[in-house]
């Protein structure tokens, strides 16, 4: 498919803040199954500083902004052609091994809980590949996990998660984060863009889901909140141990107060203009 993208990210301060630093990761991976066509990421009176491609693969810029600051806002557009993959992330190059997304964090860390879980959803799978119980984990958190907006926060734990059976992409990503390392299997928080012209609510134009180690096929995508691997619907912009590591937009700001963020996503087919998929 060929993808239309518009990600509006706006900053709002009460008080302005003296300088604002970011570092940004809002580039599409660079793998065969996307190919960036056009790209921009624009932002008024900012200092582009460092840019680099990271262990992970992902494209990282740093960015600063001198204040006084009221208001600041990042413009992304751009054009990607996907190939769908059946989810396994292919051709992408990272140096750090899989084996470090066995480390758990605060989002992911394992509980009573989710250990029940895994042994639930991987009874009688003793002689599963490791594929096939990374499908019947995935399958796990959407059984077990509704989605339902409000019901969490950012900062919410998978353990938490499972105990209320409900939540959004992220808390479902960070719950099969963590089934799938109890088993053994190296697990990680992926970001990008999700179209889909059903407007089913799951579907997300600023999406999450899971990336599961398998051997033999490498790193492959299981979208919890959908029920499926990625395919090209999908752009995949990078990767991290939780939400907070992966997040596209990580910064810090001196002085003032107040923040107010806006979003804004849209995501079209750019072959049919008709058909978007937008969020706010």
């Amino acid at each position: 498919m060929r993808l239309s993208v518009r990600h509006v990210t706006r900053y709002s301060f009460t008080t302005p803040v003296a300088r604002l630093i970011q570092s940004q990761r809002l580039t599409p991976s660079r793998c065969a199954n996307q190919q960036i066509m056009e790209w921009d990421v624009r932002m008024e009176g900012a200092v582009r500083g460092a840019a680099f491609r990271d262990g992970t693969g992902d494209w990282t810029e740093t960015v600063t902004v001198n204040g006084p600051l009221e208001h600041f806002e990042i413009i992304v557009e751009g054009e990607v052609e996907t190939q769908d993959y059946a989810g396994v992330l292919t051709e992408h190059r990272e140096k750090v091994p899989p084996s470090a997304y066995l480390t758990a964090t605060d989002q992911t860390r394992p509980s009573q809980g989710l250990r029940d879980l895994v042994a639930e959803a991987l009874a009688d799978m003793a002689d599963a590949t490791v594929l096939e119980c990374a499908h019947k984990l995935s399958a796990a958190v959407s059984d077990n996990v509704e989605y339902v907006p409000g019901e969490t926060d950012h900062m919410t734990p998978a353990s938490e998660v499972v105990e209320g059976g409900k939540g959004v992409c992220q808390d479902q990503t960070h719950v099969l984060i963590a089934l799938a390392q109890v088993s053994g299997i190296p697990a990680r928080y992926v970001t990008g863009y999700l179209f889909s012209a059903s407007g089913d609510h799951m579907a997300e134009a600023s999406h999450a889901w899971a990336e599961l180690h398998v051997p033999d096929l490498g790193w492959v995508g299981f979208d919890a909140s959908n029920r499926c691997c990625p395919d090209d619907r999908y752009i995949r912009l990078g990767s991290g141990f939780d939400a907070q590591d992966a997040a596209p937009i990580r910064g810090v700001v001196a002085g003032g107060s107040g923040e107010t963020l806006d979003v804004h996503v849209k995501v079209r087919d750019a072959d049919d203009p008709a058909a978007a998929q937008t969020q706010q």
